[in-house]
């Protein structure tokens, strides 16, 4: 069946809500929602549709007759084209009203679940500039601004080194300047672009696949270290080490200095050779005394001071006393694992990722931590229940799994073993609503913690303390 592609224009649709992936909510006259890409909660606006389902229409706000009060000025001047941060021109507290709105909701809706009152999120005190980790692509074939079109001049430099535009693999825009990461790398980065310019360095034309420069990677930590990692599509020893000497020059900064030649037919890094060309391969950041090693293949928490913040109320869930065996599940690199092993008697991490744990491993025994083990392993094939008994029945267990939440095998285990007491840390509460719908048989849900770790995002992680019913 054909869809209807007409588009419909709404006149005068208050938007009440904020509502999945970002977008505001208004009603259509017929009843259905609207969910808009470009307004505030109440905003009064003129909506042309994009889209049209059978429960829903997506639209455009097209003119505004009232603004909310809700709303605040952007501060990034990339704001609506570039894709990401599109709550910037909602005010923060605002932000953290929906946010945590939408946690209750899905607990609520999904889990169906008896509830406790939920503790107010607990909000970033950095709004801007918090991400430790940014990526940019190169592009010969930049993204123009509708400024750029209208005044048709004659536009010669069409290199890009930004974002790609949503919804578009080969389209990058150019960013001036990124309010999520502190320098020094909008600095870093704006040298080069016009480093690359200047001496005649290609950017990577996606369709064509040719081109010098592919994408670029940055990483920072609290203590002042700095990643810079440039990938290479073409093999050009010459170039590639013009710009990368440029680099050590002028940013003597820089910690660890790193590239990749990849010539797949994606930009991913995980199954190429990084190649250390200044300093060390890898980088430090700190925690209440701990030390991380960070290379370029590493899952670290990407807001740091709210990572803190969030194994700080996980710790605090699991209530131990230095007698308890605890399991880590989905332990990543094993942060948490290591952040409340001095509060257990024992950590047992298990991660899929080998690669993970191996950095896991370095950094308990670079901590001295002697009280956790590591185990790599598909979650539902290794958390069973030989690996209990070889192990040992957990008191308490950690789990941290990724956005689709936890295999029905890992909560049917989970039901199996009935610890006492189980922290479930999500970054979707839609899907830990159905895991704790699932574990409802034998736990009762005791507090919940909405953290916000992305500010301008409608993203929010979620920390629940499960207890066994008597």
């Amino acid at each position: 069946m054909r869809r209807n592609k007409r588009r419909q224009t709404f006149e005068q649709v208050e938007v009440v809500d904020a509502g999945a992936k970002g977008k505001s909510v208004g009603k259509a006259p017929d009843g259905r929602v609207i969910f808009l890409s470009n307004a505030v909660p109440g905003d009064v606006v003129d909506v042309m549709t994009t889209k049209k389902r059978k429960a829903y229409f997506e639209g455009v706000a097209t003119n505004f007759h009232q603004r909310s009060a809700k709303r605040t000025d952007p501060q990034c001047e990339h704001f609506g084209v570039c894709g990401g941060c599109k709550w910037q021109n909602m005010a923060y507290k605002h932000q953290l009203f929906y946010k945590q709105k939408e946690v209750e909701n899905n607990l609520q809706r999904i889990g169906g679940v008896e509830l406790p009152d939920t503790m107010p999120i607990l909000g970033s005190e950095k709004q801007y500039f918090y991400r430790n980790k940014m990526e940019f692509s190169f592009s010969s074939s930049r993204w123009l601004t509708e400024q750029e079109i209208k005044s048709e001049e004659e536009i010669l430099d069409r290199n890009a080194l930004g974002f790609h535009i949503p919804g578009m693999w080969d389209k990058i825009l150019d960013i001036n300047k990124c309010h999520l990461q502190e320098d020094p790398s909008n600095a870093i980065r704006t040298a080069i672009r016009q480093f690359a310019v200047e001496n005649g360095l290609s950017f990577f034309n996606p369709r064509a696949q040719e081109g010098l420069l592919r994408t670029l990677m940055l990483r920072t930590s609290s203590i002042g270290e700095v990643m810079v990692l440039l990938q290479f599509f073409e093999d050009n020893k010459e170039q590639r080490e013009l710009l990368l000497n440029f680099l050590m020059e002028k940013f003597p900064e820089i910690t660890s200095l790193l590239y990749v030649i990849n010539q797949k037919p994606n930009d991913t890094i995980y199954d190429q050779d990084v190649v250390c060309f200044s300093g060390r391969d890898h980088i430090f950041e700190e925690m209440e005394g701990l030390k991380f090693k960070i290379n370029a293949k590493s899952f670290y928490q990407t807001n740091s001071e709210q990572a803190y913040e969030l194994y700080k109320v996980t710790r605090d869930f699991a209530g131990l006393t230095g007698k308890e065996l605890v399991y880590d599940l989905y332990t990543g690199t094993g942060t948490i694992a290591q952040f409340v092993s001095k509060k257990a008697k024992k950590v047992i991490g298990v991660e899929s990722v080998p690669e993970a744990i191996e950095d896991a491993k370095n950094n308990a025994l670079g901590n001295d931590i002697s009280n956790v083990e590591f185990y790599v392993g598909d979650m539902k094939n290794v958390f069973t229940t030989e690996f209990i008994e070889q192990h040992g029945r957990p008191d308490v267990i950690i789990t941290d799994p990724p956005r689709d939440g936890m295999h029905k095998q890992v909560v049917e285990q989970l039901l199996q073993v009935a610890t006492q007491r189980i922290v479930y840390v999500s970054c979707n509460s839609a899907t830990q609503a159905r895991d704790l719908a699932l574990l409802d048989e034998k736990y009762q849900v005791i507090k919940v913690q909405p953290v916000d770790m992305f500010p301008q995002t409608h993203h929010v992680e979620n920390v629940v303390l499960l207890e066994k019913r008597v």
